[in-house]
Formats: C-alpha cells, structure tokens, sequence
C-alpha cells in the first residue's frame, strides 16, 4: 500500500510566517509613533526619544528572529535535509543533528532518527531473510528436480532397480517434507511480524494444549500459572510449542515453567532437560535459519520466530546460564491488563 501524499498547494514556509509576526509586532510602535505625531500638529520632527525608541524596537525584532532562526527554522530545515540524506546513503546517514535548538525538536529528531534506524535495519533484514529463504529453498529444490530428472531418463536398456527407484522417490518426499516445514515456519515468521489484537493468555491453559501436542514431555508449572498475559492464545501457542520442539527435537523428557509476575510484567521461566545449548552457539541461536540439526530436517527458525512474536507484543527472550544439563529461557511479557 503506497504512503498517503501530502495533497499539493501553496503553503507559506514557516521562516515567513515567523519574520511575518514580528514585522506586525515591529510596526505597532511606528504606527503610535506616526498617530501621536499625526495629531499634535505643533511638531514639526520626530524628537530624539522617539528616534531612539524606533531604533530599540527595530533591534530587538532583529534579535528575536535570529533566535527564532536558529532555534527552530534553522534545525527543522537540517532535519529535512538530513531526511534526504538518509533516503539516500542509508544507515551512515544516521547521525544526531549539530544544533536542536529546542527540546521539542530534539524530542522530534530523536524519533525520526530511531524511526529511521529501525527502517533501516528493517530493509537490511529483509534483504538477509530473502537471501536465506532462496537459499533453504534452492537445496531442496535442486535434490527434487535432480531425483525427478533420474527417474525421468529411466529406460530399458539402463533400468534402475526398485531399490534405487524408491530411494529416490522417498529423497523426493523428504525434500517436499521439509519444503512443507519451511513454508509452515515462513507463515509463522509472518504471523510474528504482524501483532495479534485483542486477547490475553495463561500459562495453564498454554500447558494444557502443550500436553495434548508433546504428549513424550512431562509439562509442569508452578508459580503464577493463571495470570494472563498480553499474548493472545494462537501467538502463546506458537511460541511456547516452538520451544517445546526445540526442547524434544533435543532429546530433553521434562519441560518447566515457572511464573512470577510484579505490577506490569510477567517473567517467566521455561526449562528442560535436553543437551542443551554450546558455549560456542548461544550467540547465534536467535539468528534466522541457524540450526544444528539441519540433517535431520531443522528448518533454524524455531527461535526466530519466538524472538520476533515476543518482540511484536512488547516481550522479551534471553537465553540464560544454566549448570548441568537442559536450556532455560527466561521471557518477559506484559500483563495483559497493561497492555497498550
């Protein structure tokens, strides 16, 4: 959907408008100055006085515009010009303003920076998600179309064996299971971008539907397991199923949660007892399409998309130190009567 244009008139620039006002302001004292004189017929000359009072006020007018000009016109102008900076050089445009002038505009550019940045680091993710998908995409793919292409140039004189055949045939089916599991967590990653309105969920009812799915995980909850949180059902469910996966695909029979909750927010503790998570890879679990078990069928956006789900509903994950075996994620969420 294109951005709504600005509807296009003439519109007075706002340094004329202010030089405007104080002309108005300046011309006050000149047009008493001329009643006064135009009504005492014995002066012939404006006396020295009032000269001088002209002066003052001409002075001071000239004062106040400058200060007007640097304070407001002179940043908004260098606001603009750094809009198109960045429209055009990108993320090294992103530099704070040398003079705000006052704290209205520094409040102003402060968000149109953010804003900025955060599109910016928008469009550079994109680009690596696209990358990423073409690629998982492209591994499959060819597989199919190579096994396709064999099965195809079978003859008589060269007959594949039935074993050879149904080899190919069950790569083709695993390659179209896993085109299957990707396009599932793509829907997913696109559901976590977008924030679902309305609607708050609880641990125990999140656990209750997570016993039913993982029915191979011993699912527990202590704490403050009824409290709703701002995480509608569908979105809890997806999140919570995604690291009860992770936890079972890692060989982990046990899956913890422990809630606790202050005024505004909802901590909450998510632990199991698999092999858990290497030194050397807790900084790059959240990072799309990271698996270790690609072999097996990981798709690496399990976490991804937990990350991105939490983060549209004003929530956090990090992954936490743990001694012995397992991974344990600590997740903050706002409560649902806080929310918005």
């Amino acid at each position: 959907m294109p951005a709504p244009k600005v509807r296009v008139k003439w519109r007075p620039p706002l340094a004329l408008i202010v030089y405007a006002v104080l002309l108005t302001v300046m011309a006050l004292p000149v047009l008493i100055v001329i009643w006064f004189r135009a009504t005492e017929a014995s002066a012939k000359r404006m006396e020295p006085v009032e000269i001088i009072a002209l002066v003052v006020v001409l002075v001071l007018t000239l004062a106040v515009a400058y200060v007007l000009t640097r304070t407001i016109t002179g940043p908004i102008d260098a606001l603009i010009a750094r809009t198109d900076e960045i429209a055009r050089g990108g993320k090294a445009a992103i530099r704070p303003l040398e003079s705000y002038g006052t704290r209205e505009i520094a409040v102003l550019s402060q968000s149109f920076l953010d804003l900025a940045g955060k599109l910016v680091d928008r469009t550079e993710y994109v680009r690596s998600f696209a990358a990423h998908v073409s690629h998982e995409l492209k591994s499959p793919l060819t597989a199919i179309r190579g096994a396709a292409e064999l099965l195809r140039d079978d003859d008589a004189d060269r007959a594949m064996t039935k074993a050879q055949r149904l080899h190919f045939l069950d790569n083709i089916a695993a390659d179209a299971v896993r085109l299957d599991a990707l396009l599932q967590r793509l829907r997913e990653l696109a559901q976590a971008e977008m924030p679902m309105t309305g609607g708050g969920s609880s641990i125990a009812s999140v656990m209750a539907l997570l016993r039913q799915r993982f029915p191979a995980l011993d699912i527990s909850g202590t704490g403050d397991t009824e409290t709703l949180i701002a995480l509608p059902d569908e979105a809890a469910i997806i999140v919570f199923a995604n690291l009860a996966d992770n936890a079972l695909q890692h060989g982990a029979t046990l899956l913890e949660f422990r809630v606790s909750a202050d005024a505004r927010t909802a901590l909450i503790l998510v632990r199991d007892d698999g092999s858990g998570i290497s030194e050397a890879n807790r900084d790059r679990i959240f990072q799309p399409f990271f698996s270790t078990r690609r072999e097996e069928g990981g798709t690496g956006m399990g976490l991804g998309i937990v990350h991105a789900m939490l983060s549209s509903h004003g929530g956090t994950i990090h992954l936490r130190q743990t001694t012995g075996a397992g991974a344990e994620f600590e997740i903050a969420i706002p409560l649902l009567s806080q929310r918005g």
